[in-house]
């Protein structure tokens, strides 16, 4: 029965009714979530007894950063299904996809150099994770302009979805650099074997902020694939039977 329904939500009519009653909630989970845990991460958890209030940039930084790396991750797994099944679902999300990671790496670089600045001296320097994180940015802004160089939606997608599987190899590279390489970047605190490098207090809001960062990439992309299922299944009833209830 449980495969009957995941068949079913691979539909696209079926998939946008199942966003437009989801999304709202993963919307709401994800501003609870991070008004919470950035509330009492930046204004209510003890200070860094090294870094100081500085530490703090770790509540945005953190999730921006673990995100920018999911999000291209899970492009590469709708890629290859994309190319293997030809499934049209797989291709919006590749396509949808994109400008939200590229969004949350763009947040993740900017707040990596406002701490960068007073931990290192510098708002940037070379260093491997940085490097690579900048390489991941380049990667989502290919495939943002690969979809916008197609005329045709499908091999838009395509080629979209095999840059995402080329590029795929960049995001352990970013995971591990700091363990690869000498690194002026701490080593992980959190996603690590072992236990969390840092103190209940700091980490509970923590936890909470990248839950609540996770919630509002699920909620924007649904609300992007509808939009990309609408373009592309534009001149299908159903669309036609959505827009007339709508209105």
């Amino acid at each position: 029965m449980s495969w009957t329904w995941f068949h079913r939500l691979g539909s696209p009519p079926t998939f946008f009714r199942f966003a437009e009653r989801v999304a709202p909630w993963l919307m709401v989970l994800a501003l609870l979530l991070i008004v919470i845990g950035c509330g009492v991460g930046l204004f209510l958890a003890p200070e860094d007894y090294q870094q100081g209030d500085a530490f703090r940039m770790i509540y945005v930084h953190v999730p921006t950063a673990a995100i920018s790396l999911s999000i291209y991750a899970a492009m590469a797994v709708a890629g290859a299904v994309a190319l293997i099944w030809r499934m049209k679902l797989a291709e919006a999300a590749v396509v949808a996809a994109a400008p939200i990671g590229a969004s949350f790496t763009v947040v993740a670089l900017a707040t990596g150099m406002l701490w960068g600045k007073p931990m290192w001296g510098a708002y940037w320097v070379w260093d491997a994770r940085l490097t690579s994180e900048l390489v991941l940015l380049f990667l989502y802004l290919g495939v943002i302009t690969l979809n916008s160089t197609f005329s045709d939606a499908r091999a838009a997608a395509r080629a979209c979805a095999w840059l995402a599987l080329v590029g795929v190899v960049n995001v352990p590279i970013v995971k591990f650099s700091v363990d690869w390489w000498n690194s002026l970047h701490q080593t992980a605190t959190i996603m690590k074997l072992g236990k969390p490098s840092m103190s209940w207090p700091m980490l509970w809001p923590l936890l909470m902020s990248i839950a609540g960062f996770y919630f509002l990439f699920g909620a924007a992309l649904l609300r992007r694939m509808q939009n990309q299922l609408l373009w592309r299944e534009r001149n299908t009833r159903w669309v036609a039977e959505w827009l007339k209830g709508a209105a």
